[in-house]
């Protein structure tokens, strides 16, 4: 059965994201994860067996092509649209005051080089500055703390949480952290933007969920943007 053209628009979205990832298999497999779509559902639908879903989920198969990405996604989508529909709530941003920037790398990227290009100073995760990230997502702190929350606070991980999560307009970086604490997902990095001192509560939960955690000294946030669209 065709899709109808909002769901079309979601398969390109998704497809766009995990194309353009280092990792196709890990990306599919992230969405199917938070979707809560079982790996056999999937296989079924697809005619495949899970095995070999499974292989190429892992890594264990070489990248699928895209005509294998368009089947899984256009699945994934299908099988959405029969159970909690979620997925215009995760994919759609645009006209978000919330979120003022967003991408996908188009290949893996280290901390330590985002901390380096956002001028960050470490404040908790040293260790962890060989870490990969595949994506970033700048948001407003004020307009995303009091309007997003459920599944909307889920849209900023974009295509992964393996991301950075830059907050602007930061008073003592307490409710980020706080939200994040709260939240199933959990981003790899948190960088923020406005407190000369930040709240030992904020250190204290970054610790806690193992996030990288940053301030950063850049002026504004057409500097971010600019910094991380370079990387």
């Amino acid at each position: 059965m065709p899709l109808n053209p909002s769901a079309d628009e979601i398969v390109a979205k998704i497809g766009g994201n995990v194309l353009l990832s280092f990792n196709a298999g890990l990306m599919l497999r992230s969405w199917r994860e938070r979707l809560g779509i079982k790996q056999n559902s999937v296989a079924k639908n697809m005619e495949v067996s899970p095995s070999v879903l499974s292989d190429y989920e892992s890594g264990r198969r070489t990248s699928p092509g895209v005509v294998f990405v368009r089947r899984y996604i256009e699945t994934l989508v299908r099988l959405d649209q029969e159970k909690n529909k979620l997925l215009e709530k995760l994919v759609y941003t645009a006209d978000r005051k919330e979120i003022l920037a967003m991408g996908e790398f188009k290949k893996p990227v280290k901390a330590s080089a985002v901390m380096d290009a956002l001028s960050v100073t470490i404040l908790t995760g040293s260790d962890s500055m060989d870490a990969s990230l595949y994506g970033y997502t700048v948001l407003d702190s004020i307009n995303t703390i009091y309007t997003l929350s459920g599944l909307d606070f889920y849209r900023i991980f974009g295509a992964t949480t393996e991301r950075a999560l830059i907050f602007t307009r930061v008073g003592m970086g307490r409710s980020p952290l706080v939200a994040i604490r709260v939240s199933q997902l959990k981003p790899r990095m948190v960088v923020l933007h406005g407190p000369k001192v930040v709240d030992p509560l904020a250190i204290e939960l970054a610790q806690k969920d193992k996030i990288i955690l940053g301030l950063s000294h850049l002026e504004n946030e057409k500097q971010f943007i600019e910094a991380l669209e370079k990387l």
